[in-house]
C-alpha cells in the first residue's frame, strides 16, 4: 500500500549517532533492528504499551540521548497516527526516506458467541471484527497484539495465522553500500635493495671476525724459558 503522511527529505546514507556524527533531527527517520524496542506513551521503561515490528521505522520528532519522542503510522480508513516515546538506545538513524516505513497490518478477528443452544438464523453466534495491527505485547508466555478497532486501541490474543513479511530495504541498502576504502601505506616489512646488501655482506663478514678473534697466536721462534 502506498506510504502516506511522509515529507521529502534529501536521500543520503546510513547514520548511525556516536561521537562523530550529528544529532538527528525532526522529520528523519529511525530504524528498528531488533524485537526489543518498545512504544512507550510516556519517557519510561516502565509503561511500554506494545514493540515495534521490527525491519520497519518510526518518524523522529525529538532526540534525546535516553528516548526520543516518536511518530508512528498514519492516519487513514484502517489506522490511525500514534505519537509516543522509544528508547534512544533501541533504533538506528537513518538519512533517506524509508520506502515503506511503517507496517500496514489489518486483519479479521472472529468471535464465536453461545454455546449452540439456538439454531435459529436469527441468534447470531460469531462475530466479525476487524483490526489494525500495531505490534505484539508479550505478558509471561503469551503474547497478545495491540490493536486498533474502529476508533478504539486495545489488545486481543495474538492471532496463531498472524504473521507479516520482514522490510529488507535497510539491509539491502547496506549490501548495496561500497566497502570503506583503506589507506595505501608503505609496507614497514619491505627493505630496500641496498640496505638487503648491505645485511649480506654484514653476514659474510662475521663468521671471518670471529675465526680472526678466536685463532690461537702462532708459536714464538725462540723458547722464551731459555
Amino acid at each position: 500500500m502506498p506510504t502516506k503522511g511522509v515529507e521529502s527529505l534529501s536521500p543520503c546514507q546510513t547514520l548511525t549517532v556516536n561521537a562523530q556524527t550529528p544529532t538527528p533531527v525532526a522529520g528523519t527517520y529511525a530504524y528498528i533492528p531488533s524485537d526489543n524496542a518498545y512504544f512507550y506513551p510516556v519517557p519510561s521503561e516502565h509503561r511500554g504499551i506494545f514493540l515495534l515490528p521490527k525491519t520497519y521505522y518510526v518518524r523522529l520528532l525529538d532526540y534525546q540521548t535516553d528516548f526520543c519522542r516518536i511518530e508512528y503510522l498514519y492516519d487513514d480508513v484502517s489506522t490511525k497516527k500514534i505519537i509516543g516515546y522509544a528508547k534512544t538506545d533501541t533504533l538506528v538513524f537513518v538519512y533517506y526516506i524509508p520506502k515503506r516505513p511503517y507496517l500496514y497490518y489489518v486483519f479479521d478477528v472472529q468471535y464465536h458467541i453461545g454455546d449452540g443452544t439456538f439454531n435459529d438464523s436469527a441468534f447470531l453466534d460469531e462475530v466479525t471484527v476487524t483490526c489494525s495491527y500495531y505490534g505484539d505485547y508479550v505478558v509471561g508466555t503469551k503474547t497478545y497484539c495491540y490493536v486498533l478497532r474502529g476508533d478504539t486501541f486495545g489488545y486481543i490474543p495474538k492471532p496463531s495465522s498472524l504473521s507479516f513479511e520482514e522490510n529488507t530495504e535497510y539491509a539491502d541498502r547496506l549490501a548495496a553500500m561500497p566497502p570503506p576504502e583503506t589507506s595505501s601505506t608503505p609496507d614497514q616489512a619491505s627493505t630496500p635493495p641496498s640496505q638487503i646488501a648491505l645485511l649480506i655482506a654484514v653476514c659474510l663478514l662475521v663468521p671471518v671476525l670471529a675465526a680472526l678473534i678466536v685463532k690461537p697466536p702462532k708459536k714464538p721462534p725462540y723458547d722464551i724459558d731459555s
